[in-house]
This record gives structure tokens, C-alpha cells and sequence, in this order.
């Protein structure tokens, strides 16, 4: 039941979110008629979006798709590098950092080092040939959250979608956290709902493939989230503890996060019987001086035998480069790596087998646009929950 609040806000915002969805539809409509030109490369490209703010899990779905095609492709990563500290085109290097070129794509990095080409750039279609001109070898490209910038037609479009917030619920910004409308769906060549819990059953994967109603050749597949063994923040420091398995409801956790949505990464704490403190901020968080410093008040007050911070592998990669992380806190801080583990649903198809099928299959693309302009217009809808309570 919405109270009076929501009501209000609901009838201020719909207005702007009706404007908003004529203006996206306006803008694929013009792609849709060949008005806005697409950019078709010879490299195949790989796009990997959502149609949602934020949250989806983009960065550990591109290195599952990275680590499994890195052994039969060269492959680069480009994405625009969200909240840099720079402008223009960039590739990773040795002397790169969150600020230069953004915390995900440095995460990236970091991770792959110098076996995947990390770039960034605003404009995708610049960024691909720049790739292209500095390594030759490059024969796969993927698009890190790109599926709205059309400028770049891709080979293969990957859209993500949380479990825990169904699309089909949701409402176009500013009233909702949609992008686009639903329908934008009907781009995608390949759907991944992630963030699905362990226990799903048989009904619980038809009921959520029903609600999306995807075309014939679209493919649905479902993720999960696998917590690895905490890694310390700081190695140099000799962290003190191995395993949180080893602490006890004597011991004390600080949970730092500067994500979307925390609450997942809070609830994987739960079964353990330490103390757990949160303290959350905003996605993509600068954390200053003064952010620290409360940091490390927080963890000065915390009882227990033994305390630890526990943050997550986005937020380590910018801790690690803060100039104000107290020294005194280093040897005390670990980040929670996550990896993920993909499946068909109903069908219990192989992903990573019909992603390679797709990229094998140069002419697909072309088939299928026909299908996408007679079976699933980009119908304006301003989110199809509107009219709900």
C-alpha cells in the first residue's frame, strides 16, 4: 500500500518520466530508420549492458566472459570509465590508476594484466579503431555497458538484469531506474538475469522467462554470485588473519562499501557470527580525507578481540591509490573478490559455448534485424508498472 508521500511523488515524477521515455524512443527510433548511422567494424564486437541505472553486476559477467575467451581471442576491453579523472582515449598501462582511467576498467586490468587490452574512451566507435591501430592483433572487442550507445553496431548484445529488481516491474527514469523501456529487450541477442539465488526452482525459471517474453532467438541464462576467499588490500602490509571463517562472535567486521546496491555483499556476512558494522557510501565513492578519517573512528570504537574491514574488489582497487588511507589501518583491510556462474535456466544451455556459436556465426546479425523491426517495435512505454500500486 503506498502512503501519501509515495503517491506524491509518483504523480510529480510520472510527467517527467513519460518526457524522458519520448525522447528515448525518438532517439532508437531515429537508429531504427538508419537516420542516426550505426558503425559496423570488421572486428567483432561483444556489447555488455543493462537497461537499468547501476547494479546489474557489468564488471564480474565482462571478466567471466574475458577469462573464458581470452585463450582462443585477443581480446580488449573498452568502456567510457565512469567518474575518471580524464578525458579522451586512454589504454591501461603500467602507470594507469583508478583516476586515470576508472575503477571498474582498472579493476579489469589489474586482474588481466597484460593479457587483455584495457581502454577507455567516450566515443566507442574512436575508441575501437584506436585499439585497432595500436594492436592489430585485437580480434574481439567488448563493450563494457554500452548497450544504450548505438553509434556502434555491435556483433552481440549481452544484457544483464538484476533477479532482485525485475524489469518488468520497473519504471523509466526519473520515476523508476529503467533506461529504456522493456522493449529494448528486443536488442539484445543474449539475456542474463543475475544475481539469482542458490535455491531456484524449475517454476521459478519458466515464471521469470515468461515475464520477459523474449523473441524465438533470443537466449535467457541465469547467474550467481561465488564469494571467494577474502584478499588483503594492502599485501605489503602482512595482513594478520587468513580467512574470516577463523574470527568468532568475539571478533568485529567494518563493512566499507561505495556500491549500488550493498546489500547483497552485507547479507553474504550474515551466517558468520561476528559483530558486523555497514558503512555505506554512494557508487563509485572518492573517498576523502575527511571520509577516512570517520572510517577510522568507526573502527576505533568497534569491540572485539579481533576487528578486520572487509570492502569490496571495486572499492579496494580506489582504497589501494588513496593518498589518506591511514597507515595504521593496512595490515586490517580485505576486499571480498567475486567471481560468477552461469546457467540456462530451463534449457540448461552452455553460455560460454553459445557465445562462441555466435561470434562463429558472422551473417546471424543480419538475419535477425528483420525479426527485431516486425516482432518487437520500440512501442514508447513510460514502464509498465505505472498504473500500479
Amino acid at each position: 500500500m503506498k502512503t501519501y508521500k509515495d503517491r506524491l511523488l509518483t504523480y510529480l515524477l510520472t510527467p517527467m518520466s513519460w518526457l524522458y521515455g519520448a525522447a528515448v524512443y525518438v532517439r532508437n527510433k531515429l537508429f531504427d530508420l538508419k537516420l542516426l548511422k550505426e558503425e559496423e567494424f570488421d572486428v567483432p564486437v561483444v556489447c555488455v549492458g543493462n537497461i537499468t541505472v547501476g547494479g546489474t553486476g557489468k564488471t564480474p559477467h565482462v571478466e567471466y566472459i574475458v577469462s573464458h575467451l581470452s585463450a582462443i581471442y585477443k581480446v580488449a576491453v573498452l568502456s567510457r570509465g565512469y567518474k575518471r579523472k580524464t578525458k579522451g582515449f586512454i589504454l591501461a598501462n603500467s602507470k594507469s590508476s583508478p583516476d586515470s582511467i576508472g575503477d571498474e576498467p582498472y579493476q579489469i586490468w589489474h586482474k588481466f594484466g597484460g593479457s587483455v587490452r584495457v581502454a577507455v574512451c567516450e566515443k566507442r566507435s574512436y575508441g575501437i579503431k584506436q585499439i585497432k591501430r595500436l594492436h592489430p592483433d585485437v580480434d574481439l572487442v567488448i563493450l563494457d555497458d554500452a548497450f544504450q550507445h548505438r553509434y556502434v553496431k555491435p556483433r552481440l548484445s549481452i544484457v544483464l538484469i538484476d533477479y532482485n529488481r525485475p524489469v518488468f516491474n520497473d519504471h523509466l527514469l526519473p520515476l523508476g531506474r529503467l533506461r529504456e523501456s522493456v522493449h529494448a529487450l528486443g536488442r539484445a541477442d543474449m539475456v542474463v538475469v543475475t544475481k539469482c539465488p542458490d535455491q531456484m526452482q524449475p517454476l521459478d525459471y519458466r515464471l521469470m522467462a515468461n515475464h520477459l517474453e523474449l523473441m524465438a532467438y533470443q537466449k535467457l541464462y541465469f547467474s550467481r554470485y561465488r564469494y571467494e576467499p577474502l584478499e588483503p588490500v594492502f599485501p605489503e602490509e602482512s595482513p594478520y588473519f587468513a580467512s574470516i571463517s577463523q574470527l568468532s562472535e568475539r571478533d568485529s567486521v567494518l563493512l566499507l562499501t561505495g556500491i549500488a546496491h550493498p546489500r547483497y555483499f552485507v547479507r553474504h556476512f550474515s551466517p558468520y557470527p561476528v559483530k558486523v558494522k555497514v558503512s555505506h557510501y554512494p557508487d563509485h565513492h572518492d573517498f576523502s580525507r575527511n571520509d577516512l578519517l570517520e572510517i577510522e573512528r568507526k573502527f576505533d570504537e568497534m569491540s572485539g578481540e579481533r576487528k578486520i574491514i572487509v570492502t569490496t574488489e571495486k572499492d579496494a582497487v580506489r582504497l589501494a591509490f588513496n593518498p589518506y588511507f591511514p597507515d595504521k589501518l593496512k595490515p586490517f583491510v580485505f576486499f571480498q573478490p567475486i567471481s560468477v556462474g552461469i546457467e540456462g535456466g530451463i534449457k540448461y544451455s552452455d553460455f560460454i559455448s553459445d557465445l562462441k556459436t555466435e561470434l562463429r556465426n558472422k551473417s546471424v546479425k543480419d538475419v535477425r534485424e528483420e525479426d527485431r523491426t516486425a516482432g518487437r517495435d520500440q512501442t514508447f512505454d513510460s514502464g509498465s508498472a505505472l498504473n500500479k500500486d
